[in-house]
């Protein structure tokens, strides 16, 4: 039992200090536009399409626990 819950621990941990910038679409799993985002919840996602902001402003907090649990460092929204 102490095992399993070091271990659980150490992954959690690791996966926060090797995290990866997003790379890909939440939505579609496409290979991001720089140019293409939407500003939510205090965080910048990118998306590939026009389509994919329209799903991510629909539902934001379902793309952003998706990428954090995938390992991905979301940006956090530019200050104006």
């Amino acid at each position: 039992m102490k095992k399993s819950i070091l271990t659980v621990l150490l992954i959690t941990a690791a996966s926060a200090v090797f995290a990866e910038p997003q790379t890909t679409c939440p939505v579609m799993g496409g290979k991001i536009n720089k140019e293409l985002y939407t500003d939510t919840n205090g965080y910048r996602i990118y998306v590939c399409c026009k389509g994919c902001i329209k799903a991510v402003k629909a539902n934001p907090e379902k793309y952003i626990e998706k990428m954090q649990a995938d390992g991905i460092e979301l940006e956090k929204t530019p200050a104006k």
